[in-house]
């Protein structure tokens, strides 16, 4: 059986004024707390979901720290060959992360010639005038060679290389679970494979919320609610529970919208109310997690005519 650690923690608080925590006090509790709620068992679906939990965040970290390592290979590029990565329309392509691998100077890529690797590489899009206006930036670059921040790329990059190499990985792992899960919500235009193992584990099991709201509370998008004698006030979410549930949430809703007209007129609805782009995209939030609670409850594809 599982429960929110939180839960807890405020039920603690609330059998009592003294501040003691010691294991034998932390077990009562927990077994209190269990007699109070019925609880019931996990289903056989919940070792996938956890599985597919653990993944994902762990595949959230490593896109992360390569961010971090794009950022810091950005910043020695600025100083010994600014003109680079604006070359590759600032970004790292499997072109561009060649040549920095394999000519580890900007002497060397002044003087590149395997110009038929490189056009294989980009698939014919790097062609022979790019290839020469490189070797010309390169040759006429204002930035100034160091060895020791030479040395800094190639480290940065080969970390780069292996985190990229280990979420290939991870992604192989979540598509095969999500593949035998087969969960209704992966049905919806704009929720990938990735998107769709974060929120699917993230909630865990649907059935056990009884309505939509609760999942909207689980996830923390709940404006937080002020009441105190006749007056009451709405403030901003409480951004409780998951990140990474709303973070996913987040950015699916903004690619739903791209890929579904009715998400898309409710979204501009908001808008024309006055409503500025975040509250608004948070509206559509709620209309996703009211969608897949329909699907996953009663396991239903989705389809557009129904939506309203």
């Amino acid at each position: 059986m599982e429960f929110n650690p939180l839960l807890v923690k405020e039920f603690s608080k609330s059998l009592s004024l003294r501040k003691t925590k010691t294991d034998k006090a932390d077990a009562m509790t927990i077994a209190q707390k269990l007699l109070s709620v019925p609880y019931k068992p996990n289903s056989k679906l919940f070792y996938h979901k956890y599985s597919m939990k653990s993944l994902s965040r762990l595949r959230e970290t490593l896109v992360k720290q390569r961010s971090k390592y794009m950022v810091q290979m950005t910043n020695i590029l600025d100083i010994i060959f600014p003109e680079f990565k604006p070359f590759f329309s600032n970004r790292f392509s499997t072109t561009s992360l060649y040549i920095l691998e394999k000519y580890t100077s900007v002497d060397k890529i002044a003087n590149m010639r395997d110009f038929d690797t490189l056009k294989s590489l980009s698939r014919s899009h790097f062609t022979y005038s790019k290839f020469i206006k490189l070797k010309d930036l390169a040759k006429n670059t204002i930035g100034e060679s160091n060895e020791i921040f030479e040395l800094q790329l190639q480290i940065l990059l080969n970390l780069y290389k292996e985190i990229d190499i280990k979420i290939d990985s991870i992604d192989n792992q979540i598509s095969t679970i999500v593949k035998e899960l087969n969960p209704p919500t992966l049905s919806i235009p704009g929720i990938g494979v990735n998107s769709c193992a974060t929120i699917i584990s993230e909630f865990g099991d649907i059935s056990k919320f009884s309505n939509p709201s609760k999942m909207l509370s689980f996830a923390g998008l709940e404006p937080g609610i002020s009441e105190s004698g006749t007056l009451s006030s709405k403030g901003k979410m409480v951004k409780r529970g998951s990140g990474y549930l709303r973070y996913a949430l987040m950015n699916v809703a903004m690619v739903v919208i791209a890929n579904n007209h009715v998400f898309y007129d409710y979204y501009f609805k908001k808008r024309s109310e006055g409503k500025c782009h975040r509250v608004a995209l948070s509206h559509v939030r709620k209309k996703l997690i009211r969608v897949i609670y329909i699907l996953e409850t009663k396991n239903i594809c989705f389809d557009s005519s129904l939506l309203r």
